[in-house]
């Protein structure tokens, strides 16, 4: 007989409740601590918050259940390629945060400690669940360093077309730019009983590397930059029952996020036109092949800028390699790796990589812990 069960309520597995919601979470609670991963702790510790989260809709987790959980999410999420580093993953634990200027700062110490001049380090901030009233604490920006975009009078857009709502916003808050092509925008943030409130990132937590190609002395001179930590600040974190709305994480850059979507889409810089008019290329036909030619060279100046500026990234050849042979040990852990095809596969040269002919078992939404994209 396990004698520690005695010292807390019993307590059954869920049983079928009119509140599906607490049933699911009930699940997932008692799945999380049947991990591997957990199997440390001892069966008190399940049973105690089954009971907590039937008992009172919540729990405390640690921050080691909470690191776990976190790492696990990364291994789960299907729309991730370089989630084989998924046991790299580091916390900052923020839930102690009781106000937006709370959760700011601690965003702001992320940025720090994710690259601090020699490495990038994957890192994950989890600030505190909804409030008793359900109300959640919510960062607006898909990232935590987002650049501006103005709509001109022409139709054009000077910055990043993507983030033109979010740049309204800003300035309704009240926030100015300087209507560059790479402002940086403010951390819009909102928190129970506080109005919705932006912060300016302060210029030490971001960290840009500008663009040169090896061959082409005249790409320095387009003015294009990128920024060093691609942070996921839009996404809920959900872990063995809890919801964690503030949860922005980071790994590092594949080059064609940046070079084959970021500066080269058109409904993003569109930079391919501009670059293939430099290098003299025939752009009266299509068959000419001038936009994977120009995008070949942007991606090169990607690779070769962020190698000489010390910020590490990865190219989409290695990323691919990586990620099957993650597959791979999956496979012999006994478990599946359910992936989306069109994210797992990059945006250039994707027939090149051991990752686009394949198969891959699809995607389960039910899956936790994981990053929940939010409706």
């Amino acid at each position: 007989m396990d004698r520690t069960a005695a010292r807390v309520p019993s307590v059954a597995l869920p049983k079928p409740s009119p509140d599906a919601g607490l049933a699911r979470r009930m699940r997932e609670c008692d799945e999380f601590f049947r991990q591997p991963e957990l199997a440390h702790l001892p069966r008190r510790r399940r049973l105690t918050a089954l009971w907590q989260l039937r008992t009172h809709g919540s729990y405390r987790q640690t921050p080691e259940e909470i690191l776990i959980g976190a790492q696990l999410a990364w291994r789960n999420h299907d729309r991730c390629v370089g989630r084989s580093h998924w046991r790299s993953l580091d916390l900052i634990d923020a839930r102690s945060a009781g106000c937006a200027a709370d959760l700011a700062a601690a965003c702001f110490e992320h940025l720090r400690r994710a690259f601090d001049g020699r490495a990038v380090r994957s890192l994950i901030t989890v600030g505190p669940p909804a409030d008793p009233g359900g109300h959640p604490y919510r960062i607006i920006n898909a990232q935590l360093i987002r650049y501006a975009g103005y709509p001109a009078p022409d139709g054009t857009v000077i910055g990043d077309p993507d983030n033109v709502a979010l740049t309204d916003l800003a300035r309704r808050l009240g926030w100015r730019g300087a209507h560059t092509a790479f402002d940086v925008l403010p951390l819009l943030i909102s928190a129970p009983g506080e109005p919705l409130r932006w912060f300016p990132l302060p210029p030490d937590v971001v960290r840009e590397v500008p663009l040169e190609h090896p061959e082409h002395p005249w790409f320095a001179g387009l003015g294009l930059k990128w920024h060093a930590i691609p942070a996921v600040s839009n996404m809920d974190l959900e872990i063995g029952g809890i919801t964690y709305p503030v949860a922005p994480f980071n790994g590092w850059y594949v080059s064609t996020e940046i070079g084959a979507r970021n500066l080269s889409g058109h409904d993003r810089y569109d930079m391919l036109p501009v670059i293939a008019e430099r290098l003299g290329l025939d752009r009266t036909s299509e068959r000419t092949l001038w936009r994977d030619r120009a995008l070949v060279e942007l991606n090169i100046a990607v690779l070769h800028s962020y190698r000489k500026a010390g910020v590490y990234i990865v190219d989409h050849h290695t990323v691919a390699k990586q990620f099957v042979g993650h597959i791979q040990r999956e496979a012999a852990a006994g478990r599946g790796c359910p992936a989306d095809w069109s994210w797992i596969n990059p945006p250039m040269s994707a027939g090149l990589t051991p990752t686009f002919h394949r198969y891959y078992d699809p995607p389960d939404p039910t899956t936790r812990p994981n990053f929940v994209r939010r409706n």
